[in-house]
């Protein structure tokens, strides 16, 4: 014969797992009805993007040490910081492809950041230290002319009454580890670089370069990191092209 307290604590347990099991049926039903009103709450269309827009890239060529300009169409974002970094990451992109003129590995993933500040005034002294020099006599840069129509991807005109910027440009490590070392090619990237944000953001006449947000002595051993250099002194580049 079965015990007595055997029998109520059968029944208990019988009672209490009955509960449970109402419990988890009840909770599973909420949770499934949260998933259909979640569904019914989302979005039916895409979320807005920049739209796309032609913007002016310099791009760097190792075989006659040139640094040409070349127009392609990408999404660019109103905030001129976004702006910069969408550029800097299409021409990064552009040298990562394998058939790059001038492979540099890492594409637009090696721009952390571009930080555009109000410019310094720059000494006659610091702007014959800050203005990049060519590694060679073969490179050559061109730059768009000036003009009365818009640059490709340049801020308005109001815009450019504000007074020149600093465009600091964060890179990654792993872009500095990884880029090939020489003062032509690493000179190359930097001019590239400089005469990119120059282009689309006429506001920036200064550069600076941050590896990692730490200031850097060279990119890959040879061009110099600690200085500023100046996008308007590319400008005299344009006497190559009359």
């Amino acid at each position: 014969m079965i015990p007595r307290y055997q029998v109520y604590l059968f029944s208990f347990l019988l009672l209490a797992s009955l509960a449970m099991g109402a419990a988890l049926w009840h909770l599973r039903e909420r949770a499934h009805q949260r998933l259909l009103a979640g569904q019914d709450s989302a979005p039916t269309s895409a979320p807005a993007v920049a739209p796309a827009e032609q913007a002016a890239l310099l791009v760097a060529n190792d075989s006659d040490g040139s640094i040409l300009t070349q127009l392609h169409s990408l999404p660019l974002p109103a905030d001129p910081g976004a702006r910069a970094r969408a550029v800097l990451g299409k021409l990064l992109d552009l040298y990562a492809a394998p058939d790059a003129a001038h492979p540099v590995p890492g594409g637009a993933s090696s721009v952390v950041q571009v930080f555009l500040l109000h410019a310094p005034e720059i000494t006659g002294a610091a702007r014959a230290a800050g203005k990049p020099k060519s590694a060679d006599s073969r490179t050559v840069v061109i730059l768009p002319r000036e003009s009365g129509s818009k640059t490709p991807g340049s801020l308005s005109q109001d815009a450019q009454q504000t007074g020149p910027l600093l465009a600091v440009v964060n890179l990654t490590g792993k872009f500095a580890a990884s880029h090939p070392s020489g003062i032509e090619t690493e000179m190359l990237t930097v001019l590239s670089i400089c005469g990119t944000l120059r282009a689309n953001l006429p506001r920036v006449t200064q550069v600076r370069f941050l590896v990692d947000g730490q200031q850097r002595a060279t990119l890959a051993g040879h061009v110099d990191l600690t200085r500023t250099y100046l996008t308007d002194d590319l400008l005299s580049a344009e006497e190559v092209q009359q």
